[in-house]
């Protein structure tokens, strides 16, 4: 009965032990803080001779003044962003930094020899960009022997969207737009018949939540009137690119709206 006691005794001591090392957590892997020690500084492009990145401490500054500094790491002899995104470096000394962008290209960094002009082009707060095409728009139409006048207002916002794109070396950063309100009032006569402002959250049932995330609300333009209503037509674009949804909003004699996606 003793043997039996202490052959279960050790059977749960070593079930306890099994689970506490399934339960352990793998470690990641370390950083190369002596290679990011030596990326600080400020960084040429081997090929055009112009400023590339100002690296200060974990983060990354890009020469382009749109787009927002990045954090960084130094793993497995890869340079790591935030993101994600990492990029193999194929050399680091203390003067040259040379490295495999996202299509596997060497892009060839070396450390600046102008110190006194280094500070000149520093952007530690990034452009933040407008896009937008005009600010206010109005006209009379008529149906049905009724005249309708209808406004269109666009007032940008200090709602901030992000962008994600690559820049000329293949290195993935985001660029930050201020995102747009739009407001349509109608009128027959003196009497308001619809008035209202429309954020780009209010197309989230027709544009994929992947592409309205990255997309401004650009414009809202009248399009036709007819027995329904009004129709206007928003565009919803990802900024600097081909990318474009228009989704029709529908305004009824009754104040009533409608939206269906008509092109992308």
């Amino acid at each position: 009965m003793k043997q039996l006691s202490v052959l279960i005794f050790l059977t749960l001591v070593l079930c306890g032990c099994g689970n506490r090392s399934a339960s352990v957590p793998a470690t990641e892997p370390e950083e190369d803080r002596d290679a990011k020690a030596m990326l600080q500084g400020f960084w040429v492009d081997d090929d055009t001779e112009e400023y590339a990145v100002h690296v200060e401490g974990d983060t990354v500054f890009y020469s382009d003044s749109t787009s927002m500094p990045a954090y960084f790491r130094i793993v497995n002899d890869s340079l790591v962003l935030a993101s994600g995104a990492a990029y193999n470096i194929d050399k680091l000394t203390e003067n040259l930094f040379w490295f495999r962008n996202q299509n596997g290209d060497l892009v060839k960094y070396r450390r600046s020899a102008n110190p006194e002009e280094d500070s000149t082009w520093v952007h530690d707060t990034p452009h933040i960009m407008t896009y937008t095409h005009q600010v206010k728009t109005d006209s009379v139409v008529s149906y049905g022997g009724e005249r309708y006048h209808w406004y269109i207002a666009i007032n940008p916002t200090k709602y901030k969207v992000v962008k994600h794109s690559y820049n000329e070396d293949g290195v993935e950063v985001d660029n930050v737009y201020y995102d747009n309100i739009m407001n349509i009032s109608i009128y027959k006569g003196a009497q308001k018949l619809y008035s209202s402002d429309f954020r780009k959250s209010q197309y989230n049932k027709y544009v994929p939540a992947d592409f309205l995330e990255q997309a401004v609300l650009g414009n809202m333009e009248f399009s036709s009137i007819d027995a329904e209503g009004l129709h206007f037509n928003a565009t919803l674009c990802i900024p600097d690119g081909a990318s474009c949804y228009l989704v029709e909003t529908l305004i009824s004699y009754k104040g009533e709206l409608k939206m269906k996606t008509i092109e992308y």
